[in-house]
């Protein structure tokens, strides 16, 4: 790991170009924990609501409603904290939301009704909804230009975890007591607590300060985290504020679109073949339903580690469109073979395969968006990609089991095939390049040699 430089050396590195330290991975680390929530509760809703069903008196229309609890607050909390994110700063929500989040895990213990855990789980969305925002945005504008991609990645893996962690502490605490489903709930409380403590005392983002015209206090979160050797960023001053609707003028409306839909594509197939990953491999021929779900996750943890280290590898467009590609061809393979009659280790590892890749490209859902944007529409502009992942979300495991009811498995797999194809067609004709662009001014202001793009 690289250092600073010498305070003896006058300031020649630009701000974007800064070496990596401790400071740049302690925020990073940070930036972890809502991501790690989100998998967990997502992952967890499912177990619980098999083991309190009947503690809770929960009907079918109660279970659909908790299953989506999460994803509609989620929705509603990015939408509504992104413009004020982008107008008060990062700082102050990302330093207390975890806060709120373990306080809201640990009151789901003691809930009685469904209207109780409910509500919790309402409350809880909007909270990491807020975090997605603020999140992405601080440790991307945090983050050194070259190792952006691998320190954004971080979170991907973060999600990942909390995802496969659920499913574990879901299987070691399925049969122990009546009150099982509670600790499984209020467990999510501990490392939101864990990762509070690495947020107090992170800076407000250089670069939002440098926007905003607060340059003294951009260069002494420069000076004091990163050296006197690096030059902190600066900016004219804006006309006026801008808020959502510059998003959807000229300037940036692509990019709008290009964050959303890619978001989108990935996440419908992403949530509706992980949710429902058993029933899947069920419908396939494949007996082992908790051993095919395993391996499911296994894969999944291990396609976002090789993600991150392919993230800085290989172009942004590069990474989206050939994901985007590859997968719908397995999921092709694997509804082919499937018909044909193929062996359950070969359907098997065909999932295994797809969950991998997709697993990997989820890296981009966390590196993308934030590059899409510059500073002072950035938060906006994450919260509404983040919103429409979580509409498509809940509209993928709401659709996979219905239309698997009425018209089979394979109709629903080559429904994300449909999607998958859509996504690589989206990117391929729209999405920029972003990896080399200045954060500052994202898709105005591109380095030496390239054209604006969106």
């Amino acid at each position: 790991m690289t250092t600073p430089v010498s305070p003896t050396q006058p300031a020649s590195i630009a701000y974007d170009d800064a070496p990596l330290t401790r400071f740049h991975i302690r925020i990073a680390v940070a930036g972890t924990g809502g991501q790690f929530s989100d998998g967990f509760i997502l992952g967890i809703i499912g177990i619980v609501i098999a083991s309190a069903g009947d503690t809770l008196g929960l009907t079918p229309l109660w279970t659909g409603a908790l299953g989506a609890a999460t994803l509609t607050g989620l929705f509603v909390g990015a939408i509504a904290v992104g413009p004020v994110a982008d107008r008060i700063g990062r700082r102050s929500i990302f330093g207390w939301d975890m806060l709120f989040f373990a306080v809201l895990s640990l009151l789901q213990f003691f809930v009685q009704t469904p209207g109780q855990l409910l509500t919790l789980r309402l409350l809880l969305g909007l909270v990491l909804g807020a975090d997605y925002v603020v999140s992405k945005s601080l440790v991307t504008e945090h983050s050194p230009r070259k190792f952006r991609g691998r320190l954004m990645s971080l979170l991907a893996v973060a999600w990942a975890a909390g995802y496969v962690f659920s499913y574990l502490v879901g299987f070691l605490l399925t049969g122990h007591g009546d009150n099982a489903w509670r600790y499984m709930l209020a467990i999510s409380a501990v490392p939101a607590l864990l990762v509070f403590g690495f947020r107090l005392g992170v800076p407000e983002s250089p670069l939002w300060l440098a926007r905003h015209q607060r340059n003294t206090e951009a260069a002494d979160v420069v000076r004091r985290h990163l050296g006197p050797g690096v030059l902190p960023p600066t900016a004219p001053p804006l006309s006026r504020h801008r808020g959502f609707t510059a998003l959807f003028g000229p300037a940036y409306r692509r990019r709008t679109a290009v964050g959303a839909l890619f978001y989108v594509c990935q996440v419908i197939p992403f949530f509706a073949l992980g949710t429902f990953s058993s029933q899947v491999m069920e419908a396939l021929g494949v007996t082992s339903k908790m051993g095919a779900g395993a391996l499911y996750n296994v894969f999944l943890l291990i396609g976002a580690v090789v993600g991150l280290v392919l993230i800085d590898r290989i172009s942004r467009r590069r990474f989206l469109v050939g994901t985007f590609f590859i997968g719908a061809a397995l999921l092709t393979v694997l509804i082919l073979l499937a018909d044909a009659g193929a062996s359950a280790i070969v359907v098997i590892g065909l999932f295994a395969a797809f969950a991998f890749l997709m697993s990997a490209a989820v890296n981009l859902e966390f590196v993308y968006p934030p590059e899409l944007f510059p500073t002072d529409l950035r938060a906006s502009g994450v919260g509404i990609a983040t919103a429409a992942s979580r509409l498509g979300s809940a509209a993928s495991t709401f659709l996979l089991p219905v239309v698997e009811a009425g018209h089979g498995i394979n109709t629903a797999l080559i429904g994300c095939v449909v999607i998958l194809l859509v996504g690589g067609l989206v990117c391929w004709v729209w999405a920029p390049e972003t990896s080399t662009e200045s954060l500052l001014d994202t898709g105005l202001a591109p380095t030496s040699g390239q054209r604006p793009s969106g």
